[in-house]
């Protein structure tokens, strides 16, 4: 899942992002309510965390922008602000959760997930390939009855393919969800981690489809 954070408190956002990366999301990461609405409108979120108090924009004329051009992606608004009215002007423009500062950490990432998983209303949050179950939940695989244990990124990884078993998924499109807009190393890094996925699972898992990118498929 690839998160957009646009806060213009550097600190804040600094740790935000790197708590979030810790739970094996990427995220970027903007200072400025213009920059914020450029990125959010040119690049594709899982979900937005915005603030209401930005330079160029405030969080509420971002919000109704992007609103107004039919993007749906979720936002979760942060202000320092309190009382009910500035809750009530954020979801009016088309915010889907509210947090005020200061706020704790843990709720935070509680509200991400809960956004996250409403956007696909009725899905289950363990994907079941064969005898692979993936709890994206609660960040754990399952290969038949024996757990496996992944660190974040590969978990990123496995579950950018499991969420379109069956279908062909670039490598492109793996390094935009997983790693985050900045990333400038070797987009052979991909590889990397396929690697790492198939020793710990099974080779027959994921099959490498020449010029294309990597699929989940069930083992002959």
């Amino acid at each position: 899942m690839r998160l957009l954070i646009v806060e213009d408190e550097k600190r804040l956002a600094v740790s935000l992002a790197k708590g979030l990366a810790a739970e094996g999301y990427a995220v970027d990461v903007v200072h400025d309510g213009r920059e914020g609405l450029h990125r959010a409108t040119e690049s594709s979120y899982d979900l937005v965390i915005l603030d209401i108090m930005l330079p160029g924009l405030n969080g509420y004329r971002v919000c109704a922008a992007l609103r107004a051009a039919g993007h749906d992606v979720p936002i979760l608004m942060l202000t320092a602000k309190d009382g009910e009215y500035d809750e009530a002007e954020g979801l009016d423009t088309g915010a889907d959760d509210y947090l005020t500062k200061p706020f704790s950490y843990v709720v935070l990432v509680a509200r991400v997930k809960a956004l996250l998983r409403r956007r696909r209303p009725g899905a289950s949050p363990v994907i079941t390939h064969g005898d692979l179950r993936i709890d994206t939940a609660a960040r754990r695989v399952f290969l038949g009855e024996d757990e496996v244990a992944l660190t974040a990124k590969e978990f990123a990884v496995l579950e950018q393919l499991a969420t379109r078993a069956g279908e062909v998924v670039s490598k492109a499109q793996i390094l935009e969800h997983v790693w985050d807009f900045a990333y400038d190393g070797d987009p052979n890094i991909v590889e990397v981690y396929i690697s790492v996925l198939r020793r710990k699972l099974r080779a027959g898992l994921i099959r490498t489809v020449r010029g294309a990118g990597y699929r989940l498929e069930a083992e002959r």
